[in-house]
């Protein structure tokens, strides 16, 4: 035999571009996330996201816990502006209380590649079925709407509730960015996890099982876990 055997490449891919993600309303049976607007949303999340007791839910945020509803509305008026992150406001279904936050960022669509990221979950929206319907509306969007190949999740790797929640949900955990950014004066080595499009059907599977009325029970409770669903698919 003469000369050198081809270098291994990587699978052929459809090159054509995923769709830029625009403001936009997802609705589910208990939540619906839609564009982020101060004027509506700023005086609900801020009383829901503020006070002693709450302080922690702004220890892996970017921003501080703001001094009051104006400077809180400011920022936030500022944020929603941006395409990129693309910041939306969860709502309970019933009435237009915002209950938390979410972004689609770092959004390449050359490379149909999209992260969710700067999750704000006030206390009434946490551990409720709105909390795992949110990322399944944001994520069945991103696969089945824009057309992506790959859904980010990255956290601070101290933070064990967001690494614990990333797993729940179906993302793999792909390893540690040491030393990757600087937050608040602090180093934050990310963790970085993924789900990707062949792995979304059964991802999806397990997300509308586990929401259906008949896994909870009278009072509320959840007959099967997310994960064992999604295992036993």
């Amino acid at each position: 035999m003469s000369g050198d055997p081809s270098p291994p490449l990587g699978a052929p891919v459809d090159t054509t571009p995923a769709r830029r993600p625009e403001p936009t309303t997802l609705a589910g049976r208990h939540v619906r996330l839609v564009p982020f607007d101060a004027a509506r949303h700023a005086a609900s999340l801020f009383a829901l996201s503020h006070g002693p007791e709450k302080e922690a839910l702004w220890a892996y945020l970017s921003p501080a816990p703001f001094p009051d509803e104006a400077a809180f509305a400011a920022f936030y008026g500022e944020a929603a502006k941006k395409a990129d992150p693309l910041l939306f406001a969860i709502e309970e279904a019933e009435g237009s209380r915002a209950v938390g936050h979410a972004t689609y960022m770092r959004i390449e669509p050359g490379q149909r590649v999209i992260e969710v990221g700067n999750i704000l979950y006030t206390p009434a929206l946490q551990r409720t079925r709105g909390a795992t319907e949110a990322m399944y509306l944001m994520a069945r969007h991103a696969f089945e709407a824009l057309g992506y190949r790959r859904y980010e999740w990255k956290c601070n790797a101290l933070n064990a509730p967001s690494r614990q929640a990333a797993a729940r949900l179906g993302f793999t955990f792909e390893g540690l960015f040491r030393q990757h950014m600087i937050v608040k004066g602090r180093n934050r080595d990310t963790a970085w996890f993924s789900l990707l499009d062949h792995e979304w059907p059964r991802a999806k599977a397990a997300f509308e099982a586990w929401l259906a009325p008949e896994n909870f029970d009278g009072d509320g409770r959840q007959v099967w876990r997310l994960e064992d669903i999604r295992a036993a698919l």
